[in-house]
């Protein structure tokens, strides 16, 4: 028996398309143990993976903390890995490749740049769609993938019975008309008239529910919606999956939320700029559309309306 190390930090939504990928190596190392290295908002999260063995805390401190940096990569070292799949593949993790095999190689550490095809260079390799990278990356590292392209993120619901009792819920409609203050562009700004829309055409038929993150409980009273909270307070990711799992319909930003819904294999919809696309971020699946456009405020209410009708009639 051998030790595998996955590493991922997040994001949200990083973290549900890389879910599949994780179950492929598991599959494939069903003899040894899977440790993964993640960051403080998963690491109670990655608890309940069932493909995982143990959750090593990465506070992913300043590089020059060399403390901090020489208390990890001891930790890391004392489980004796003998290959690393680099799922975050960024500048940290390659980092921390330097210190940890610092004559690696494929057979020791899988990353995208370890398994780059011999056409492309990084950048080149990074405009693909997230789902194809890990495709791309386990298969050239020897592994048989059955779920990468099919992430299923529904080990994470926890029980939410105390919150659907709270709030009477039961036929339900999800919205999440939040984003980062830094990512604006992604925000479509009439959910108010979407939410208009829905009660008008369904009257009680559905209670449309917002559920906000901690920065968000504020801004979530501008929207004409229930806020889900419990005891005062956000939800957590395992509560929130559960709420997006058990949903009649979801509608979002391009945010993690979004990708939880895609990868739960729920019905809804999921707003595009021109900040990215849909095909690059890989979150169209079989019952989770997106709405692209060049300006999410030129896309009307109305014409999401029509989209939800669409798909729930």
């Amino acid at each position: 028996m051998s030790n595998i190390l996955i590493i991922k930090h997040g994001s949200l939504g990083d973290i549900a398309q890389a879910c599949g990928a994780i179950q492929d190596i598991f599959e494939n190392h069903k003899n040894n143990k899977i440790y993964l290295l993640t960051t403080k908002p998963y690491f109670e999260l990655f608890k309940k993976n069932p493909f995982i063995t143990e959750v090593i805390l990465d506070k992913r401190l300043p590089r020059f903390n060399l403390i901090y940096l020489y208390s990890l990569i001891r930790k890391i070292k004392k489980l004796n890995i003998q290959k690393v799949y680099d799922l975050q593949n960024s500048s940290r993790t390659n980092f921390y490749k330097r210190i940890l095999f610092p004559n690696s190689n494929l057979n020791n550490w899988s990353s995208s740049e370890t398994t780059l095809p011999n056409d492309k260079n990084k950048e080149e390799f990074d405009e693909k769609p997230v789902l194809d990278r890990f495709e791309h990356q386990l298969k050239t590292s020897g592994l048989i993938t059955k779920h990468t392209m099919v992430p299923d993120f529904s080990w994470s619901c926890s029980n939410i019975n105390n919150i659907k009792d709270e709030y009477k819920l039961d036929k339900y409609i999800v919205l999440f008309p939040f984003c980062s203050t830094h990512l604006i562009e992604k925000k479509w700004p009439y959910y108010n008239e979407l939410i208009d829309l829905i009660k008008n055409k369904h009257q009680d038929q559905y209670k449309i529910v917002v559920a906000p993150g901690p920065s968000e409980i504020k801004e979530a009273k501008e929207i004409k919606a229930i806020c889900l909270l419990d005891n005062g307070k956000a939800l957590d990711i395992s509560q929130l999956s559960s709420l997006i799992k058990n949903s009649s319909f979801v509608i979002a930003n391009d945010t993690g939320p979004a990708h939880m819904a895609a990868h739960l294999n729920v019905n809804g919809l999921t707003l595009f700029g021109s900040h990215t696309t849909a095909h690059k971020v890989s979150i169209e699946r079989e019952k989770f559309k997106p709405i692209q456009v060049s300006d999410l405020n030129k896309l009307s209410a109305e014409k999401v309306f029509e989209k939800i009708e669409e798909k729930i009639n």
